[in-house]
């Protein structure tokens, strides 16, 4: 069940991150940060206030849309490349500002936070395990069908328009610094509910638990799952927990059964999946099954 949570709790980041790149063409390379902002809101709110840890999550998820949205208007002026430079920028920062010794009453410095896993309530017969994937599974539902009605709703409309033609947007009278700044606002707010489940799961926090690393992988998820696509998270999930539980153990593999005279690093992973992709589905796999189908099935 631990496996399983975590994967989940990656595709509620991976789609946060799909709304913003995928649904609005704002391409970020540190989400970590949001991730790492809703992990350290509630091991915080559970270690220092002894919040229950389910009132914590609605908190995360403000503290994060509030960040990402301050974070994304002075944003705007950036686009592409210089874009994601910015927020890779963030990435990097934001792990050594939770170390900064004047925050370390709140934070606990690069000793981190422990936090104790809840057990389920009204004495169910089921371990915490167990509950946690529960109560990680629902929210995932949640914000799953939050996201298809945002996709469908004449923000998501807007959303769509600013990333395929900004100046027929703006013709149209859609306000798209507003439109941004919110779907930043939003993408954080996700990221951040995924970060907080996060840590209940392991019970622990730290900066080095939320390195520039984490920031990839989500967008390269993003990709491999499916740009534009809600049903491409969960996959763009399963691949975020994949590398970071086997990528390591996969490239030892393959170097000692090919017997490379090089060390692979777990990341060689990401380049040949992404290339091998790229020039299978470009639009990832979601994209490419859905394609699929559509040549497949019978017609009417």
């Amino acid at each position: 069940f631990l496996q399983l949570s975590l994967m989940i709790v990656y595709s509620i980041a991976v789609l946060g991150l799909n709304l913003l790149t995928g649904f609005n063409g704002q391409i970020s390379l540190g989400h970590g940060a949001f991730f790492a902002v809703g992990a350290y809101v509630t091991a915080i709110l559970i270690d220092r206030y002894e919040m229950h840890y389910l009132a914590t999550l609605p908190l995360a998820m403000i503290a994060c849309f509030i960040v990402g949205y301050l974070f994304g208007r002075p944003a705007l002026r950036l686009e592409g490349h210089y874009l994601a430079l910015a927020t890779f920028a963030l990435a990097i920062a934001v792990p050594q500002f939770l170390k900064y010794r004047h925050f370390e009453p709140l934070t606990h410095g690069v000793q981190g936070i422990n936090i104790f896993k809840p057990d389920p309530p009204f004495g169910l017969p089921l371990s915490p395990d167990q509950w946690l994937y529960l109560v990680v599974l629902a929210c995932a539902v949640v914000m799953f069908i939050v996201a298809r009605n945002i996709v469908q709703s004449r923000m998501g409309r807007a959303m769509m328009a600013i990333r395929d033609q900004p100046l027929a947007a703006d013709t149209m009278g859609i306000n798209s610094a507003r439109t941004k700044s919110i779907t930043f606002g939003i993408s954080a707010l996700y990221v951040g509910l995924a970060g907080a489940l996060h840590a209940i799961i392991f019970e622990f926090v730290s900066p080095d638990s939320f390195r520039f690393e984490l920031s990839i992988a989500m967008l390269v998820g993003a990709v491999i799952g499916g740009i534009a696509t809600l049903s491409g998270a969960v996959i763009g999930g399963f691949f975020v927990q994949f590398i970071e539980k086997y990528a390591d153990a996969l490239t030892k593999w393959i170097t000692s059964t090919v017997h490379l005279p090089i060390h692979l690093e777990p990341w060689t992973i990401y380049g040949i999946v992404l290339i091998v992709l790229m020039y299978t589905m470009p639009m990832g796999i979601a994209g490419g099954l859905a394609s699929l189908w559509r040549k497949i099935r019978p017609p009417g």
